[in-house]
């Protein structure tokens, strides 16, 4: 995935935002035929020869009979969208009854803070307010850069859905709801909900930094006179960990008192929420489910973790007691390359407000002067446009105000078992992390390896070498090139990623195994370029299918508003029509059910990014490739998650060792000579070679020694590459010969 950012320019151009906006081409709807061939091929490597022959029956059946049909109505039915998949896509989600904790928020862990200010919470906090108001200001103003990938536009819709945006539920489904002109943000603290203005009506802000400070600082005051015991009780946020329809009727019940209906709407249309936690992460796995799911903590029987600081229903910023700080975010309306530009571009603003504190000359990343309605605005000296914050500064409630919750019975036991199922859920899961710092980007680049389809040969080994068998893995491909484009989904597991795992562990040799290597991840950025144009086999399949089941319905255009349908489908005239074939063959939920879901999202200001498990027992895998290293966040529910990142990096010192190996072995150096006068020289140079030791060999035996019979399942113990000290005691004492034993 790129690294989307802004540019400075000091004087950016009006509405440069969506300046490519209108001159994007629509998503393709790709030949029905060519989507069949590509389906096949992906299941080629998930079936058994029998298996595989029925899938092909009724993928022949479809193309004979329901499946042109379908497609002529797709196309005419696209006719007047903007992306012929957006409808169904957003039906997806929206349509999802399962809690979205877990399920559907993914969350970004930022870089922490460096400036020496701002590395405990509340200031940090502060800043990441401040600038991420700056970037609504220039959102809002279409000053933002459009993003784009090695010079091509990309759509810049999903920014609409990024702040003042909330998932409500409703009996039938969800809904999205936009408050485009959200002036205010939300503060958790303990589970208690604050709000004030930040911006001004032209979207600049009312609040500096030390302002924003001030009013968390007199929030936190105000929350932890509520003892941590006495939370849970009343933690409304927990209800929207609910399963969607149970927090439909509770949202319900609690919208019946006007106070309360009040108190939701102020939730709903805020820009975003900050939660402030009362609690330090231990552990990379600790951090990790923080930012995910929240901590799991009893005290005496009753839930005092992290869990019940949470509103899942919109952006949410965490920023944890020792500064660490996050994003959880609502996955509906964005996608994370969106989220991505958001953090990226918020840290960096960080980092230049720290410049500008030192120099005042200094630019910022962000064009929103202080409004001339805040407290603080001082009047340039020769200014025509005076304000007076005297007679406006009463429009704007920048003070905190504390939302006040009127509870029922029926509304406090609806919150005790929330927070009971959410603990739930919570001991189900597994977060990991590794930050594996053996080589990154560089190192697999300068053998001739993309990153990214490197690194999904790694999951793909290191899955193999913990079950013994092959699933199916997803990884999305970002179509933002095309109006309203999200993602497509590449099927990482291919005839060709089959035979490196197989060759990978057999007794092949090294060259073997590289050779192997190479042709999967040939293949696996071919396959990434066709999904990026659109061209893969998921959403269009997806987008018929859900056609047919529209057209039984009787209704093209849903909306979560309309009634509770009776569970009967029909066409309009009494009958219903058969599932196509193509749907109701065992490949369909055999490629629909994702074992290892995986996402490539990196950024200099990420330090970690991660997602629970789409599928009960599977992985879900967030990665971010730096140029040194790698992060892998994975989830899992009842599996052995640390185990699978344990052996994922086993296997990658071992494909390390392998290659340079194979580099050297390519490369290796003619043996020294003894010159007239009895000097050893470099047989290429000529030079003297002085000191003990020849370099080539000790290097290739470091690798050996490292390695004692086990190869992949020992690799775990290898010391990192160039980091291994050679021992004082290294001659001392009669080496054992082992294979003697």
């Amino acid at each position: 995935m790129s690294q989307p950012t802004t540019t400075f320019d000091p004087n950016p151009p009006p509405a440069r935002t969506l300046a490519y906006q209108s001159k994007l081409p629509k998503l393709p709807i790709p030949p029905l035929e060519e989507t069949c061939q590509r389906y096949l091929t992906a299941l080629k490597g998930l079936q058994d020869e029998a298996e595989h022959e029925k899938t092909e029956r009724a993928v022949k059946e479809f193309l004979e009979g329901e499946g042109p049909k379908l497609q002529e109505r797709l196309q005419t039915w696209a006719e007047s969208k903007a992306s012929y998949i957006e409808d169904f896509w957003y039906e997806s989600y929206l349509s999802h009854s399962d809690p979205v904790v877990l399920a559907l928020n993914p969350f970004f862990v930022l870089e922490n803070d460096p400036t020496p200010d701002r590395g405990s919470q509340l200031p940090r906090a502060a800043s990441l307010i401040v600038s991420s108001l700056g970037f609504v200001h220039d959102l809002r103003k279409g000053m933002l850069d459009p993003d784009t990938v090695r010079g091509t536009p990309l759509d810049m819709d999903q920014y609409t859905r990024l702040f003042g945006t909330a998932r409500i539920p409703t009996a039938r489904g969800c809904k999205m709801e936009v408050n485009a002109e959200a002036k205010h943000i939300v503060v958790l603290r303990r589970g208690q909900f604050y709000w004030f203005d930040a911006l001004d009506d032209d979207d600049l802000p009312l609040l500096t930094e030390r302002e924003v400070l001030r009013n968390l600082q007199a929030i936190v005051k105000d929350a932890d006179k509520t003892p941590p015991t006495e939370v849970a009780r009343t933690a409304i946020g927990v209800l929207s960990t609910e399963n969607r329809k149970t927090w439909s009727s509770l949202r319900s019940a609690l919208a019946k008192d006007r106070t309360n209906a009040s108190c939701l709407q102020i939730v709903d249309e805020s820009l975003f929420v900050v939660c402030l936690d009362d609690a330090v992460p231990v552990d990379l796995a600790d951090l990790c489910s923080n930012f995910l799911c929240g901590t799991y903590d009893l005290q005496g029987g009753v839930q005092v973790g992290t869990c019940t600081n949470r509103w899942y229903d919109k952006l949410q910023i965490i920023v944890c007691a020792d500064g660490a700080a996050g994003i959880n975010f609502e996955h509906s309306g964005v996608d994370g390359h969106t989220v991505l530009r958001f953090a990226a571009d918020v840290f960096t603003e960080g980092l230049m407000l720290l410049a500008r504190s030192i120099n005042p000359s200094a630019p910022t990343l962000f064009h929103a002067p202080l409004s001339p309605h805040s407290k603080s605005y001082k009047p340039p000296k020769k200014g025509a446009h005076n304000h007076s914050p005297s007679n406006s500064s009463s429009l704007y409630d920048t003070v905190p105000k504390k939302l006040e919750w009127r509870l029922t019975p029926t509304l406090r036991v609806g919150i005790r078992f929330a927070e009971t199922r959410l603990s739930d859920l919570i001991c189900q899961n597994d977060c990991q992390a590794l930050e594996f710092r053996g080589y990154g980007k560089n190192f697999m680049t300068s053998h001739g390896f993309s990153p990214d389809a490197f690194v999904q040969m790694a999951f793909q080994a290191a899955y193999f070498g913990l079950y013994g068998r092959t699933e199916c893995t997803y990884e999305p491909a970002m179509t933002k090139a095309f109006l309203h484009g999200r993602t497509e989904a590449i099927r990482t597991v291919q005839v060709e990623s089959v035979e490196f795992t197989k060759t990978f562990f057999s007794e092949a040799p090294a060259a073997q195994k590289i050779s192997a290597l190479r042709k999967a991840c040939e293949r696996h950025v071919k396959l990434t370029k066709e999904c990026g144009q659109g061209l893969g086999q998921d959403r269009h399949l997806y987008a018929l299918y859900c056609l047919h089941q529209r057209q039984q319905s009787g209704n093209l255009d849903p909306s979560p508003d309309d009634p509770v349908p009776n569970g009967s489908l029909s066409n309009g005239h009494g009958s219903r029509e058969p599932l196509p074939q193509i749907f109701a063959d065992p490949g369909w939920p055999l490629l629909s059910t994702s074992i290892l879901s995986t996402s490539n999202c990196g950024n200099p200001a990420l330090r970690l990014f991660g997602f629970g498990p789409v599928a009960a027992d599977g992985y879900g895998i967030g990665y971010i490739i730096k140029e040194n290293g790698i992060s892998v966040v994975a989830s899992s529910k009842h599996l052995q998650t640390r185990r699978f990142l344990d052996t994922l990096q086993g296997y990658l010192l071992d494909i390390q060792r392998i290659l340079v190996q194979l580099h050297l072995s390519a490369n290796e150096r003619p043996a020294p000579f003894v010159d007239h006068a009895g000097i050893l020289r470099d047989s290429k140079t000529g030079r003297p070679i002085n000191g003990h030791g020849y370099g080539h060999d000790e290097y290739v035996n470091g690798y050996e020694d490292t390695m004692p019979g086990y190869s992949f399942f020992d690799s775990g113990d290898v010391e990192l590459l160039g980091g291994r000290k050679k021992s004082p005691y290294d001659n001392v004492g009669k080496i054992l010969p082992l294979s003697d034993y």
